[in-house]
């Protein structure tokens, strides 16, 4: 069934400014104005980003409801999904952020508005252990898009973690995804926004 209703979950220290983010949302505000676009600001807490995202879609239809999510948002989209039953797209998502966030905790400033500051606390580490999802159980319903030029995360255990999904690894690009454009037709055919 085509989406409604399409939730979208930025990376560590982003926002809805993101530019993949952006893009989509005026992707759709011109082809598919009919779709109810979600993109929240997420809380430095995972146990507080996923409380205000559980209640966000509290009302959403569970058949035509879908979750993308880039870094950690790819992390939290797989999180939902692996509830709801959502297809999901995933964008260089991150497979261990207790792990990989361990070293940030402290003060730490936002991306698009540097002047704001937040702070990464020791107990969000244990927030993102606690919620992590086991195995993938329906990998049919995601489309990863995986770049091996990320600067950040290895693609091996990106790939590996989404094994069996529909998967599409980039031989270059970044963690950014700064040619998302490139990638936007075949996320939008998976999620039957378009032909």
């Amino acid at each position: 069934m085509k989406p409604t209703h399409l939730l979208y979950l930025h990376g560590f220290r982003s926002s809805p400014k993101s530019f993949k983010a952006q893009r989509l949302h005026a992707w759709l505000q011109q082809y598919r104005p009919d779709v109810c676009w979600w993109c929240p600001q997420l809380p430095p807490s995972p146990a507080a980003a996923l409380a205000l995202l559980r209640e966000g879609i509290a009302g959403w239809p569970t058949q035509s409801s879908a979750v993308l999510g880039s870094s950690l948002g790819g992390f939290y989209a797989t999180v939902i999904a692996e509830a709801t039953g959502w297809p999901a797209v995933v964008i260089n998502p991150a497979i261990d952020p207790a792990r990989d966030l361990a070293a940030y905790v402290g003060e730490l400033t936002a991306f698009h508005t540097p002047e704001e500051h937040f702070f990464f606390r020791s107990e969000y580490v244990d927030e993102l252990r606690a919620m992590t999802p086991g195995p993938i159980v329906r990998p049919e319903r995601y489309f990863a898009i995986i770049a091996k030029g990320d600067e950040l995360l290895d693609w091996r255990e990106m790939s590996a973690r989404y094994a069996g999904t529909n998967m599409r690894l980039l031989e270059g690009s970044d963690h950014a995804l700064s040619d998302f454009d490139e990638h936007l037709p075949p996320l939008l055919r998976f999620l039957k926004l378009q032909p």
